[in-house]
């Protein structure tokens, strides 16, 4: 294995997908990141943050593309995009 391969297992390893508020803040307790739908207002990503100190890391273009809801509003969402905190 190369070191790209080992760092993209342990990223993959270390990321998991959250469908309820509830279920991100347990997750977001044992570290790593999380995948959830966010409606795309700057609102809504004040609030997780403010709530949580987790922040929008990456908005994966070449991701699931999936249409779900909004874990804190419950509005439309586009995708799952990528959180975590900063340690």
């Amino acid at each position: 294995d190369n070191l790209f391969q080992k760092a993209l297992a342990m990223q993959e390893a270390g990321t998991r997908a959250v469908d309820t508020y509830a279920e991100f803040q347990e997750e977001l307790e044992k570290g790593g990141f999380l995948l959830a739908h966010w409606d795309g207002t700057p609102e809504t990503e004040e609030r997780i943050k403010n709530e949580t100190k987790a922040t929008i890391r990456c908005i994966p273009l070449d991701g699931d593309t999936t249409p779900g809801t909004c874990m804190v509003t419950g509005r439309p969402s586009p995708r799952r995009v990528l959180f975590a905190r900063a340690y």
